[in-house]
């Protein structure tokens, strides 16, 4: 086993969003959504810091308020992987180092799953891993879904693609086989990684699919798939924040 490379955790959190403007700072039992996010992340023992990098004065000042360490970046960044990636500059992170997105609209992530994300750049091919992200086991129903996106893995765990098409296609119907595999939007890659995916135009396959997770497998980055049995319960609407008080108050009792 292999040392892990120094970590660092951070958390987009931009005010403007089509579907929720201002969805950081929604109130969720009482504390803002990037908050519990935060509190979440850091339960994860393997960072050196956990940041959130903002585009809003408005969330930096709540950052301050609730003791949460955050960034001001640019509001131009066209999306969360460049916002990511100016933080992680401003912290200096180096060449080697791990820079994890974490998503700030999943206030209910699970600190294993980071811990799962992190692992094979400690594991028996850690030198070479350059970036990693998540999957879990998906019902053949749900993967009818297009908003659930899907990925298919060699035989070393690696994605051989994403898609929001059901794949692998099971063609006789009997359902034996692979069987369909969730794609969950942590990433984490080295800091060198990071620097050549945002510097690379967008893939003919990222615009086609609307996945930007595609731009690494069109240029030949291997991205490593760690399978999670945990689940996923992000924000998108006003109206999921309901849904995630209705499991934090069952987890309570």
């Amino acid at each position: 086993m292999h040392d892990l490379p120094p970590c660092y955790g951070i958390i987009p959190a931009r005010y403007d969003s089509s579907r929720f403007p201002g969805k950081p700072l929604a109130d969720i039992l009482g504390k803002p959504m990037f908050v519990r996010v935060h509190e979440r992340a850091c339960a994860c023992p393997l960072f050196r810091q956990i940041v959130l990098a903002t585009d809003d004065q408005r969330i930096l000042d709540a950052a301050k308020a609730w003791d949460v360490p955050a960034l001001m970046t640019s509001r131009t960044h066209q999306s969360g992987t460049d916002r990511v990636l100016e933080a992680a500059r401003l912290l200096g992170a180096g060449a080697d180092c791990v820079v994890v997105n974490i998503q700030g609209d999943e206030p209910l992530l699970e600190p294993d799953m980071l811990a799962q994300l992190l692992a094979p750049f400690a594991g028996p091919r850690g030198p070479e891993v350059q970036a990693t992200t998540l999957a879990s086991p998906l019902s053949r129903a749900e993967a009818q879904s297009p908003d659930r996106v899907k990925v298919v893995l060699d035989a070393g765990g690696r994605a051989l693609y994403f898609s929001r098409a059901p794949i692998p296609f099971d063609r006789d119907g009997e359902g034996r086989g692979v069987g369909p595999l969730l794609h969950i939007g942590l990433y984490a890659l080295r800091m060198a990684t990071l620097e050549r995916f945002a510097a690379l135009p967008a893939g003919l396959l990222e615009q086609t699919e609307k996945l930007e997770q595609l731009r690494l497998l069109e240029n030949g980055i291997p991205l490593h798939v760690a399978t999670t049995s945990h689940g996923c319960h992000g924000v998108d609407r006003p109206e999921d924040v309901e849904h995630i008080v209705k499991i934090l108050l069952e987890q309570e009792k």
